[in-house]
């Protein structure tokens, strides 16, 4: 029985093209890109050329380019390196005394959440959550409103890896030009299909990663706009202009410049209209075939490929793993969250109640997705949802 692999959102096949373009880096150019004899340089001039792409790719110059393992770390270079370095200058006087402000929203990634709360925690920083509306949409003004004296940073995902939700970026952007604040955004969703020229966004630090974008694992990027001071997370050799240290993934790297070159080809805007049209058709059938079923975050405001939907009374856990059982494969949300068995925090800022937090199903199309596996997913999915809710009587 061939699988029908539904959950892009977590992770992307490599790409044919992406890995013929690694595998030099893996076999025959295996040098450490830091030596100065030739293996080493032709090791460098594969990231350079990886950097180049992604440069073209974001509208900025490649020396404003820094590779990491990926987004977790990008977001937390981001965030705590901002941070760490106003501590690490003792410009707390800025501050009156008081500790510099970030503001985030509810319904971020663990990745922007965890290092928010790790610096709150240690008395480095004050934070606000700000609270999206029942779409999941944060409001330009409830940033604004949220923005004090002290504020230093504000992050913001483009799009929601839950329930694909895309927010106002340009218009959040100038709104912390405007506050004389940095602008970070996790853009690790949106990359495949929203624009993400630095400059159009109004963004000082964007987070991208490899594995979302049919590129290998061990491999993402951020973006930090020039004059932009920032602490490292690791230090040694000084890689990646002192903001990175240890010796690069040069295969990885190499393939995530393949992957982001690809994007960028025309076909893939065709891809991306396909792939918004058959996700319409599961949306559809399925509030039409089930009872009982709502969609989560905004019907228009949506990534392409993501379809969110809660079953009544039906744990998505067991739906989840049924669904598994017999050749789909799917998540209940976030993959860095899902092995907690616990309510997404996502849905839950959202004002949705616990039980039918629990209830959810995330479902993301890619490239490779094909209508027959849709047709096959709705009715596997109508027929699956019955009889959970049967053996429930």
């Amino acid at each position: 029985m061939k699988k029908i692999y539904l959950d892009y959102a977590s992770t992307s096949p490599v790409d044919k093209k992406v890995l013929q373009e690694m595998m030099p880096y893996l076999k025959k150019e295996f040098g450490n890109p830091s030596s100065l004899h030739g293996f080493g340089q032709r090791a460098r001039a594969g990231i350079e050329k990886a950097r180049e792409k992604i440069a073209k790719f974001l509208n900025c110059t490649p020396l404003e380019v820094v590779f990491t393992s990926g987004a977790t770390e990008a977001n937390n270079l981001a965030i705590q390196g901002v941070l760490r370095n106003l501590v690490s200058q003792c410009l707390e006087t800025k501050f009156l005394g008081g500790r510099p402000h970030i503001i985030t929203s509810q319904i971020e990634h663990e990745s922007v959440l965890s290092p928010c709360q790790a610096l709150e925690q240690e008395g480095v920083a004050e934070v606000t959550y700000v609270k999206p509306d029942k779409e999941g949409i944060v409001h330009v003004e409830d940033i604004e409103k949220a923005i004090k004296d002290n504020t230093v940073l504000v992050s913001i995902m483009y799009a929601n890896s839950e329930i694909g939700t895309i927010q106002p970026i340009v218009e959040i952007g100038a709104v912390a030009k405007k506050h004389k604040t940095l602008f970070h955004v996790d853009a690790v969703q949106a990359a495949q299909f929203l624009d993400c020229d630095v400059k159009k966004l109004g963004v000082d630090l964007l987070t991208l990663s490899s594995h979302k974008i049919y590129g290998p694992k061990g491999a993402g990027a951020l973006y930090i706009k020039e004059g932009v001071m920032l602490n490292p997370l690791l230090l040694g050799g000084g890689q990646e202009q002192g903001f990175r240290s240890g010796t690069e993934n040069v295969a990885s790297i190499v393939g995530m410049g393949r992957a982001i070159e690809e994007i960028q080809n025309p076909r893939t805007a065709l891809l991306n209209i396909k792939i918004r049209q058959l996700r319409d058709k599961l949306i559809k059938e399925i509030l039409r075939r089930v009872e009982g079923s709502s969609l989560s975050g905004s019907k228009q405001k949506r990534l392409p490929n993501n379809v969110h939907i809660r079953f009544q009374g039906i744990a998505g856990q067991e739906l989840a793993t049924v669904l598994d059982q017999k050749g789909i494969a799917v998540s209940t949300g976030s993959a860095c969250s899902e092995k907690t068995q616990e309510p997404s925090h996502v849905l839950l800022a959202l004002g949705i109640s616990l039980e039918d937090a629990m209830s959810s199903l995330r479902l993301t199309l890619g490239k490779y997705t094909t209508l027959e596996e849709v047709e096959k997913t709705i009715r596997i999915l109508v027929a699956t949802v019955a009889q959970l809710r049967k053996n429930l009587v």
